[in-house]
């Protein structure tokens, strides 16, 4: 196998991550293994969004098979394919409704991780909105012939920042949003750093009242719990008319809301769901990607999961004749993530092999048949449907390759015969909490 070529700091954010059960932010391309129907199929949502439409999907699987890993691979696609993207994990805190405004929190969670392809560790809303603000300024001064500082220069920016509002102040809430849009053009026109920090935190959703919005940016609305959702929408909209190729949405951890104990509540956040993937389905909104990772039983669940919901179970209930054919279906509202085969584990086992030698500089001595003794042996001593969710295998394995390394005259076969090596497993709890779960996905 031909050596990777990456450098000293993804190697080491790859082995780091992996080491702690969790998903790496970078370099997830050298990791990536089987999938590649999935990962088409969302990237052909991708492309319709960036043409205009909206797109819907679930990533549904069991602990470990791979949700969250599929959701960092796409997220990381379409930043450098163009888009705005943001993603949040649902929790306790951060749902989609609620009463303690838990939805305008999951809303602020993802305004606060916007990232771009420059910008890709998030936090990038002041450096979309400077970023086309200064593309405006170069188009003026090439087509005009004048300097920033002559007089009408700004009016001639602002009458074109004016034309981009005017095609969002039709949509719901519009008038507002391009209101605020405009401010923040004017705090950075007259360098009124109070004017800027108001607009930003009104696109943030930190106004607490309507009339603290008013005295500072004079509009008559906040964003709040009942209408943050218009304003993702919004959002979509205005960075698909900046010069990017729409918004994209990532929302992990749905298991949270099947976790929700009062039946109103869950529901409640049910039918918020249900309004945003309807409104995507028709696409009655623009430019914009809706992607949510969540467990079996948050779907199929009769009692608790969507198909509690008459609503839900007819539009993400299974095909008839998918399931009597006994093959998946790649391009349906639900993608469920199939077990990867022993070879494509093996794939990864050499692949994280070749990372960590690299990244600690010495000749990886372990060989194929290494690697599949140590599948063997897991499989052995867990069971064979413990290697249908490769994430306990990962973390297993990057502990052995750092023990191999640490001590050279230790070899494998005395680690996973002659110790007391017990792969990690989850358990027999299939309702564990995951926020309990040290997890890497496939």
């Amino acid at each position: 196998m031909t050596k990777p070529k990456i450098s000293k700091k993804v190697s080491t954010a790859l082995i780091n991550s992996l080491g702690a059960g969790v998903v790496p932010r970078v370099g997830l391309e050298h990791i990536a293994v089987g999938r590649e129907k999935e990962l088409n199929s969302l990237l052909k949502n991708i492309e319709d969004v960036a043409e205009g439409v909206a797109a819907f999907r679930f990533v549904i699987g069991n602990y470990g098979s791979g949700k969250s890993f599929m959701l960092q691979l796409i997220r990381n696609r379409a930043m450098e394919l163009g888009f705005v993207v943001t993603d949040a994990d649902l929790s306790l805190e951060r749902r989609l409704a609620g009463t303690n405004n838990e939805g305008l929190a999951t809303y602020r969670e993802l305004m606060s991780r916007l990232a771009t392809k420059t910008r890709p560790d998030g936090g990038a809303l002041v450096s979309i909105l400077e970023g086309w603000i200064n593309k405006i300024q170069q188009e003026v001064a090439q087509e005009s012939g004048m300097r920033p500082l002559d007089e009408g220069f700004d009016d001639t920016v602002e009458t074109k920042i004016r034309e981009v509002v005017q095609y969002i102040e039709d949509l719901v809430h519009g008038f507002d949003f391009g209101s605020v849009i405009v401010a923040y053009w004017r705090g950075y026109r007259s360098d009124d750093d109070d004017l800027k920090n108001a607009a930003l935190r009104w696109l943030r959703g930190e106004f607490n009242t309507k009339t603290e919005a008013r005295v500072a940016l004079g509009v008559r609305v906040i964003i709040d719990d009942e209408s943050w959702y218009d304003y993702v929408k919004l959002f979509a909209k205005f960075v698909a008319e900046i010069g990017y190729k729409g918004l994209l949405v990532l929302l992990d951890e749905a298991v949270h809301l099947y976790q929700i104990s009062p039946t109103v509540s869950r529901e409640k956040n049910y039918n918020r769901l249900l309004g945003i993937f309807n409104d995507t389905m028709q696409c009655k909104a623009e430019h914009l990607g809706v992607i949510i990772g969540g467990t079996v039983k948050f779907l199929e669940d009769p009692n608790r999961g969507l198909f509690s919901d008459s609503a839900w179970r007819r539009r993400t209930k299974e095909s008839r004749f998918v399931a009597k054919a006994g093959v998946q279906e790649f391009n349906g509202p639900v993608m469920k993530l199939n077990p990867l085969s022993e070879s494509e584990i093996l794939t990864l086992l050499e692949r994280l092999a070749d990372i960590h030698a690299l990244n600690y500089s010495y000749k990886k001595a372990l060989t194929t048949k290494d690697l599949k003794e140590f599948v063997t042996e897991i499989v052995n001593r867990l069971g064979a449907e413990a290697l249908l969710t490769p994430g306990e295998i990962v973390r297993d394995f990057i502990s052995v390759l750092s023990i191999l390394h640490q001590n050279p005259q230790i070899s494998l076969g005395k680690i996973i015969h002659d110790s007391e090596f017990q792969p990690t497993t989850l358990g027999d709890n299939t309702e564990v909490d995951e926020d309990d779960v040290a997890e890497f996905s496939l």
